[in-house]
């Protein structure tokens, strides 16, 4: 863990929650090696050494084992840390109390929605249906399913809450990942409904932070960072206009953790930055800029044509609102600037 992670956990730390409430609690956070998940649990690591008797137990879960000991190496020794490699679309068993589950399973990049669409939606409705159903017979405290502003389709405002939802095609195959995280949403709601099991859902906007897996993920931020970090030009495969709106993974942590010990359950909400708005190509020659002594440039490319890679015609996506959120205390402190050159000397 490097020192820039160290001191965002120190930040989160310091966000006003009541971390209390994980005394004595077991916590299963699925998709542990990802990005955002991987945070989470380097947040409750943090939490386990730094309150005295606060006696938490994390359970990783995973499907690379390799990775997760690369990922958690700080803490493989450590009494309070366990990782298991367990597919969550087939019947969970855990022995002893499970009180908090934190669901982030799920392939989160456009590579994967026209090669594996199915593999997409699995843990989304396979999965979630099972941790739905541990956290009912465990009789957990808190429930997180990590959803997407992919849920509320296509819609002509700039500014979008969670009661709006506009139109996401069916019979597209790219929507294998919205469609798949509405579904897991309102099983939430249901088996909050019917059975009373405490679930929240979060909502993200785009994500960074330096647990970008630089190898594998395919995004285009992720690959701008790659490139200065390696040095190399960043290459735009469009013409750079489509608008997105980023967030530095410090605030969203803060914003994840929020949700599970204060969200109303049965709920959605949006995790984001409002101000963090920006074209690609901003981005592109924002990041090179911030390195000059790299003497980096940014080339424009015609994306080669293939089926594997399914675009999104959103060229302007709107913003999420965070105004739900910020009645829980949720604030953000980085800007766009301070977030990416934090996350690019992380690995430099």
């Amino acid at each position: 863990m490097n020192d820039i992670i160290k001191e965002d956990l120190e930040i989160i730390y310091q966000s006003g929650l009541d971390w209390e409430k994980f005394k004595n609690a077991t916590v299963l956070v699925t998709g542990a090696n990802g990005m955002l998940a991987s945070y989470m649990v380097f947040m409750l690591a943090f939490l386990s050494e730094k309150i005295p008797g606060l006696n938490l137990k994390i359970i990783a879960l995973c499907r690379n084992l390799k990775k997760a000991k690369k990922r958690f190496g700080d803490f493989l020794d450590s009494p309070f840390f366990y990782i298991r490699c367990d597919d969550i679309t087939e019947k969970l068993d855990f022995e002893g109390s499970i009180d908090y589950i934190i669901h982030a399973a799920s392939p989160a990049s456009s590579q994967f929605y026209g090669i594996d669409p199915v593999g997409v939606i699995a843990p989304n409705v396979f999965g979630t249906k099972n941790l739905l159903e541990l956290a009912r017979a465990k009789k957990s405290k808190g429930f997180l399913f990590f959803s997407s502003g992919e849920v509320c389709g296509t819609m002509d405002k700039p500014l979008i809450s969670e009661e709006d939802s506009g139109y996401l095609n069916q019979m597209d195959i790219r929507s294998c990942y919205g469609e798949s995280k509405r579904m897991g949403e309102n099983m939430c709601q249901c088996w909050h409904h019917q059975y009373q099991v405490p679930a929240v859902a979060v909502r993200p906007e785009h994500t960074y932070g330096p647990t970008i897996d630089l190898e594998n993920d395919k995004r285009v931020f992720a690959e701008f960072v790659s490139n200065v970090v390696r040095n190399k030009d960043i290459v735009i495969k469009s013409d750079g206009s489509p608008v997105r709106t980023f967030c530095y993974i410090a605030d969203a942590t803060a914003g994840f953790f929020n949700v599970l010990l204060n969200g109303k359950r049965g709920e959605s909400y949006n995790v984001g930055n409002e101000n963090g708005r920006i074209s690609i190509g901003e981005l592109a020659n924002l990041l090179v800029a911030m390195w000059p002594e790299k003497k980096l440039k940014v080339i424009y490319e015609k994306r080669a044509a293939g089926k594997d890679y399914l675009e999104n015609k959103n060229k302007v996506r709107p913003t999420l609102s965070i105004a739900k959120i910020q009645k829980l205390g949720y604030q953000c402190r980085f800007s766009v600037r301070d977030g990416f050159y934090r996350t690019i000397k992380s690995f430099i």
